[in-house]
């Protein structure tokens, strides 16, 4: 599936762009929206193309494990979008394990989703798990979004 344009424009919303690498506040090495990976280092800087490319490329490979993690299931353009979000923001990895996605696999339309979304708000701040507006907002409507309310 392909992903919308209007979760491309949330997802940088979240994010932000930023051009020259720092640490987010679980502390990895980040540039552009969010992009991760060996080929940040720290003091790196790029330019808005750049950061636009990484995050179609990023944005694209999150698409495709997404659809893979999932597998047979039927999933709406808005549902695919949400969880391509939360993807990119907690890694295909953690995805994989969620009871959402369990969820999502047993039966795309239950209710209980929106409350999975609301479980994956917490990041690592100087080493502590501590719960995080920001990502209490993002998972808000990623899961309005998920169910066609955005």
């Amino acid at each position: 599936m392909e992903l919308s344009q209007k979760i491309k424009t949330m997802i940088k919303g979240w994010e932000g762009c930023r051009l020259t690498a720092y640490r987010c506040p679980s502390g990895v090495l980040t540039i552009g929206y969010g992009h991760t990976g060996a080929d940040v280092r720290p003091g790196m800087r790029i330019t808005r193309g750049k950061a636009d490319a990484l995050f179609e490329t990023d944005s694209a490979r999150f698409a495709s494990e997404v659809e893979r993690v999932v597998g047979p299931v039927k999933l709406t353009g808005n549902q695919f979008d949400a969880l391509v979000s939360l993807a990119y923001n907690i890694g295909t990895g953690a995805l994989s394990r969620s009871t959402l996605l369990r969820r999502v696999r047993l039966n795309p339309s239950d209710p209980a989703i929106r409350q999975e979304f609301m479980r994956h708000v917490n990041g690592r701040v100087n080493g502590v798990l501590k719960r995080l507006p920001g990502l209490e907002r993002r998972r808000r409507e990623e899961a309005d979004h998920y169910f066609g309310a955005s």
